[in-house]
């Protein structure tokens, strides 16, 4: 728009603010750099609520006092809440000028989202466009799909992919963790000595196989087996964008449950029962350990390994550095515990620490303050190095672990907040 001055004021809620217009062009809040785009006084009223051309004054009719604290966000780079001013109403206004809660201090966010959950506050149709506008969202994008695609096909894709988007989804969810907890069961009672001892005269009787249909076990596998890949496939079929659903860790997981049951029934029938292949054997026996995977199906329906999920992707870098923590450490006193205790030729040598490769074993369990005492050092210079190895140890991983447990904190109400609105949906349409 052309601005009938240089000077710009915005007057909030009769408090007044007066900017030039480069300032207005990259100003940090979004609906204040929105009227530099306006071309004429039309889309000017959209953004604002009056607009007096002579004095060049915009009009918002939004709570004065909370924006002072904005500007007051936009000139230092900290947002707090007001005093005496509820964390739901200023949010209210964050969301008006173009802010989400990620720009709160922690404490703050800590406040909106328990706030949040325990209220159960239904936002406006304009806050959830503004919110997901924020994340990066294309709306136009979002409503043309919307159209095209069919409403049971946006039903089962909720259903599938929001465990607690409504009943049936929660329904959903619950028979696959009881076929998850089934799976998991039969795979750790196959390791069982007596269950061993029935499947070796299963085999005597019927030539019975792991993955043989003929035993209980066997059935029970399959239905679970049948299960999870009528899900991926149903999943995959309703997914907006096919290549996004293959690069998902989760669907990935999925797919490395799935696939190793398939291939050991392929082997099998491949090879039969000939006892001379024992490379294929062996192959069978770890893709059947592979379907361990199946545990990590339950983070689609748990809170906690979601959090645990979200975190490890976001605190690589801490994650680094604590492997850099432990990894220089451990070269230094593993060559230094070989030294004191095995090669400075001693009348009896230490045979535990031969070599630095067998040191590096001792310093990881001692660092991480597990000590199995399985090796020790028997000498006095390296008894006095391993109390300086299990000190430094504790000192260099407290350090970047409180990085860790500081975003652990933050994705856990992240997640609470998004599930809480889930719940708010289901709690609506159960009662409808």
């Amino acid at each position: 728009m052309k601005f009938g001055k240089s000077i710009c004021i915005l007057n909030v809620g009769g408090t007044k603010y007066a900017f030039s217009k480069e300032v207005i062009k990259d100003f940090p809040l979004s609906r204040v750099s929105r009227l530099h785009k306006c071309a004429s006084e039309k889309e000017v009223l959209e953004v604002c609520d009056d607009y007096d051309r002579e004095r060049n004054e915009f009009f918002f009719d939004r709570h004065s006092e909370a924006f002072c604290f904005i500007m007051l966000y936009v000139k230092y780079g900290k947002l707090r809440f007001v005093p005496q001013m509820c964390e739901l109403s200023f949010y209210n206004e964050m969301i008006y000028w173009g802010l989400e809660s990620s720009h709160l201090e922690f404490c703050c966010q800590r406040r909106l989202d328990d706030r949040m959950s325990d209220s159960y506050i239904h936002f406006s149709e304009e806050e959830d466009k503004l919110d997901k506008e924020m994340r990066g969202e294309n709306l136009v994008t979002r409503v043309v799909t919307e159209r095209e695609d069919s409403k049971w096909l946006e039903r089962m894709r909720r259903t599938f992919d929001e465990p607690t988007s409504s009943v049936a989804a929660q329904i959903l969810a619950s028979v696959s963790v009881i076929f998850v907890i089934v799976s998991m069961v039969m795979l750790c009672a196959s390791t069982l000595p007596d269950w061993k001892t029935a499947e070796n005269n299963s085999v005597v009787e019927h030539r019975y196989n792991p993955d043989s249909l003929e035993h209980p076990s066997g059935i029970i596998e399959a239905v679970c087996i049948s299960w999870f890949t009528a899900e991926c496939i149903v999943r995959f079929i309703v997914s907006r964008d096919k290549c996004e659903f293959v690069k998902r860790p989760l669907n990935i997981i999925d797919l490395l449950a799935i696939t190793p049951y398939y291939i050991s029934i392929s082997m099998t029938m491949l090879t039969g029962e000939n006892s001379q292949l024992q490379r294929a054997g062996v192959t069978l026996r770890v893709l059947r350990m592979m379907r361990i995977f199946w545990v990590i199906k339950l983070a689609r329906h748990f809170l906690g390994l979601q959090t645990l999920g979200l975190t490890l992707r976001r605190c690589y870098r801490e994650m680094v550095m604590l492997l850099l923590f432990i990894c220089v450490p451990m070269a230094i006193f593993s060559a230094l515990a070989q030294l004191l205790e095995h090669g400075l030729d001693l009348e009896s040598p230490n045979e535990d620490y031969a070599s630095i490769p067998a040191a590096c074993w001792w310093v990881i369990i001692s660092m991480t303050t597990v000590g199995y005492g399985d090796m020790y050092p028997i000498t006095v210079p390296g008894r006095v190095l391993g109390g300086l190895c299990v000190v430094s140890g504790i000192v260099l991983l407290a350090l970047p672990i409180t990085f860790i447990y500081h975003s652990f904190v933050q994705c856990y109400h992240e997640l609470k907040f998004r599930s809480a609105r889930c719940t708010r949906s289901l709690s609506a349409e159960f009662l409808n």
